[in-house]
């Protein structure tokens, strides 16, 4: 464990892949020398031993790629790589470059004390003596240079440099401005970077400079180490892709999915979509307005989940990608149309494109940077080819691309705009937790794309130490409970806690195995036995006595003799010793209950969906599943068009028609004004009440539950003693890899998860799997404390535990002392106070 990075994991907030990444930085600055000039060969043999993936610098200098999905964090590892290097190796100095104007300005920001993301905050060195950031804008002024009595030895330097600046000054054989004589220090400042001992390049989006002019230069550097970031580590050529040979690290996106990062991509199509029924004109506008319905779904599914869950309600847009200029301004015209939804989306669009200038590029890129703002009315973004990297956005919900384009292209980098997710994490709600991209025409081979073994989507190879190399093998791990009793054998290198098997002979191990099933199956089914009761241990051995008679045509003779009621005597001791029961807790109203709901006016100022001819088909590009947005749901026809509501509200449980039927139809009533204000008529009102009836009826459900009330006179706790038997833990471990000592240190901690631990004498399995190096050391301090009697981490499924927005929690301990009996969770300090933690 290197304390350094535990520190600053911790204070920053690292999630998982950004910890791996610093695990492998420090493990770098052991195994290469960091001092100027050293020999690039001798690094790069010395890396390849360790890290295979790596079989080329590409530089001058070693320099590394970590590859980290889109969403996954990249601007804060390079501040943990910073933070690092600064706390452990005394380097001063940085050079980070940005590949565009964005994400320079983006970079500065986020590198400066009190923003938003500043990547420091929780540093103490840097929280004393912030680093000095130095920029193309301001490195003139020589505040980059250490000199006596201006900079302190120990002070860091950050240099920030867009790239795109130095390429366009290099054009022409002409020497960059930073290439040039400065009069304040007596030579060029990039001469003065050059002659540093310790400095340090970073690049973000590092494929943006794989064939630049301006990176040709950034060898001239010298520095003593290179950084590299970037979600998509290839270079297109052509239709070819050809990978980075320095990638040492590597977090696909199909990763990021499966572990929760980000959201899930779907494309969308009408069903039984035939593109030789539309021309290129009548295909985009069916497009664009599929999108809108996409849109509008999604942005009331948002609004439902917000108010169940007491969360900010997410304002979602809508992003098209148009072929130029001229086709951009030709949409927007379309989208503001009175054709177009009757007009409702003038003024809630804007386009993006290199030909806006004054004014109207100020307005245009104020609006687009606050996007995110509820008081911001742009709902639908056009652009062409302006927003890749740097625009960070979390509300990008739908994507219609309308230019030409290849699935690989729509995949890497319309896609990427639009991961992000807007709470943090994933709700467990599959609409908010999707990202649909609308496109009839390349449907079949988006899907086909992604189902293809080199689709970042759905398969990738995870490079080094994101998945073991070497061959797993399963192992079941029972507990120690059960191996005394049953006489089962602990897996080949586990010892087990408790020495030696309880019983002598093979009948007396059935007795035991039969009494301890026996007493595992009335505790789960919420009859636990009163184990201390002789009328109830009784009545265990006359079941045991049934469960272990010899079958017919068994010879009862060759059977050794037990003592059934000794055997089930002794199962009992077992398992007061060895098990721990975990009680079932249910909270009941006292007395008469009273409930209803009390009246209150429906809130649709957020409800704008369209009428929808046809079926729309979504597909989700990882799994493969699909999804209709269905037009209608087979509802008849009612006379009276709030009936449609009315008779879905009153399918809930918690609605009763006779006590509520007013306020459902004045709620109802609302609804049908709210779409009648902008909908033509009324067959288009009738249209959206079926095709969208079952989300309408739940929206309003969901205002409803703000105005419930429920009289009573209190609660009352019912306890139960239910609890879960024991179940054998299921375990991964590497071929050849052996049992450790959980007490020993572990060194490479990247590989904690693919590692099997042993040697307890209070855990009631004589091994365990530790997610982090962390619980390992919690371990340790619950084997150590006097008053803790046992322990276990439980299996998956041990526990019946339910979050908000219908996410399962899974304890990490669970340990009992003299006196209670614990839950424990390790957390980092700095999340105490988060919501999901308290939750």
């Amino acid at each position: 464990m290197n304390p350094t990075v535990n520190a600053i994991a911790n204070r920053l907030s690292l999630r998982q892949p950004q910890r791996d990444s610093l695990e492998i930085l420090a493990r770098l600055c052991d195994i290469i020398s960091l001092e100027k000039g050293a020999d690039a060969a001798v690094a790069l043999e010395a890396i390849k031993a360790e890290f295979p993936s790596v079989t080329n610098f590409e530089r001058d200098f070693p320099s590394l790629c970590f590859a980290l999905a889109t969403g996954v964090g990249k601007t804060r590892l390079m501040g943990a790589f910073i933070a690092y290097l600064y706390r452990a190796e005394a380097i001063r100095n940085y050079f980070v470059l940005a590949p565009n104007l964005t994400i320079y300005n983006k970079l500065i920001a986020d590198f400066t004390p009190n923003t938003k993301k500043y990547v420091f905050a929780g540093i103490a060195e840097f929280a004393i003596n912030p680093p000095e950031i130095i920029t193309g804008d301001n490195y003139e002024s020589g505040r980059g240079v250490r000199q006596p009595g201006l900079l302190g030895t120990d002070h860091a330097c950050i240099n920030i440099f867009n790239i795109s600046k130095i390429n366009s000054e290099v054009r022409g054989d002409k020497a960059p401005r930073i290439k040039r004589l400065s009069e304040y220090i007596g030579e060029s400042y990039f001469e003065y970077l050059s002659k540093l001992d310790d400095l340090v390049l970073l690049m973000d989006e590092s494929h943006r400079y794989r064939a630049s002019a301006g990176v040709k230069a950034i060898n001239e550097l010298k520095p003593i180490l290179g950084l590299e970031l970037t979600a998509t580590p290839q270079i297109e050529k052509g239709n070819t892709a050809e990978p980075f040979k320095n990638v040492i690290y590597s977090y696909p996106l199909f990763k990021a999915m499966e572990d929760g990062f980000v959201k899930e991509p779907a494309v969308a199509t009408r069903q039984n979509f035939d593109a030789a029924n539309y021309n290129s004109d009548s295909l985009e506008r069916l497009k664009l307005e599929d999108g809108i319905h996409v849109h509008e779904n999604v942005k009331t599914r948002l609004e439902i989940y917000a108010r169940e869950n007491g969360r900010e309600i997410i304002k979602p847009f809508m992003l098209v990608v148009a072929a130029d200029t001229g086709h951009a301004d030709a949409v927007l015209k379309t989208i503001e149309s009175d054709s177009f939804f009757q007009g409702r989306y003038k003024g809630k669009a804007i386009t993006v494109h290199s030909n806006l200038r004054g004014e109207e590029k100020d307005e245009t890129v104020e609006q687009l940077l606050t996007v995110e703002n509820r008081d911001n009315p742009t709902e639908i973004v056009i652009h062409v080819n302006m927003l890749k990297e740097g625009w960070d956005v979390t509300n990008l919900y739908t994507i219609v691309p309308l230019r030409a384009a290849n699935s690989k292209t729509l995949v890497e980098q319309s896609i990427g705009r639009g991961l992000r997710l807007p709470y943090g994490k994933r709700t467990g709600n599959v609409d908010i937790d999707r990202l649909t991209i609308v496109s009839h025409d390349k449907f079949q081979e988006i899907v086909e794309e992604a189902k293809r073994g080199t689709s970042i989507i759905r398969a990738g190879v995870v490079i080094g130490r994101d998945i073991p190399t070497q061959r797993q093998i399963a192992v079941v791990v029972p507990s120690n409970l059960e191996m005394a009793i049953t006489g089962t054998p602990a897996p080949a290198g586990i010892t087990a806690t408790t020495q030696g098997n309880l019983f002598e002979t093979q009948q007396q191990r059935r007795a035991g195995a039969a009494a301890l099933e026996i007493i595992g199956q009335l505790g789960r089914q919420g009859h636990p036995p009163d184990l201390n009761n002789a009328d109830v241990r009784a009545d265990i051995a006359r079941k045991v006595a049934v469960a272990i008679t010899p079958a017919q045509g068994e010879l009862a003779q060759v059977l050794d003799p037990v003592d059934v009621a000794k055997a089930v005597e002794r199962t009992v001791e077992l398992c007061r010793q060895m098990s721990i029961q975990i009680p079932r807790v249910t909270l009941l109203p006292k007395g008469d209950v009273i409930a209803g709901y009390r009246d209150f006016n429906l809130d649709t100022s957020r409800v704008h969906l369209q009428p929808v001819a046809k079926d729309i088909l979504i597909q989700h590009l990882r799994d493969s599943t699909q999804h209709r947005l269905v037009s209608g749901d087979g509802t008849v026809e009612e006379q009276r068009l709030e009936d449609y509501l009315v008779f879905g509200l009153i399918d809930y449980n918690d609605i009763c028609y006779d006590q509520h039927s007013a306020l459902l139809y004045k709620l109802s009533g609302q609804m049908v004004k709210r779409l009648q204000s902008y909908l033509k008529d009324d067959d288009a009102v009738k249209n959206v009440l079926q095709y969208h009836r079952r989300m309408l009826v739940e929206l309003i459900h969901t205002q409803m539950q703000g105005h419930f009330y429920q009289d009573h006179a209190g609660f009352e706790v019912h306890t139960a003693a239910g609890y879960t038997t024991l179940r054998p833990g299921n375990y991964s471990m590497a071929a050849g890899e052996t049992v450790r000592d959980f007490r020993n240190p572990v060194e490479q901690r990247l590989l904690i998860r693919g590692m099997v631990f042993g040697g307890f004498s209070k855990c009631l399995y004589p091994a365990q799997k530790f997610h982090t190096d962390t619980e390992r050391r919690l371990s340790v301090i619950l084997e150590n404390e006097p008053d803790v009697q046992q322990w276990f981490k439980p299996n998956r499924g041990d526990f019946q535990i339910h979050l908000p927005g219908g996410a399962s929690y899974e304890p990490d301990f669970v340990v009992e002392t003299s006196t209670t009996k614990l839950i424990c969770e390790p957390k980092a300090a700095n999340e105490m106070d988060s919501a999901d933690v308290k939750a």
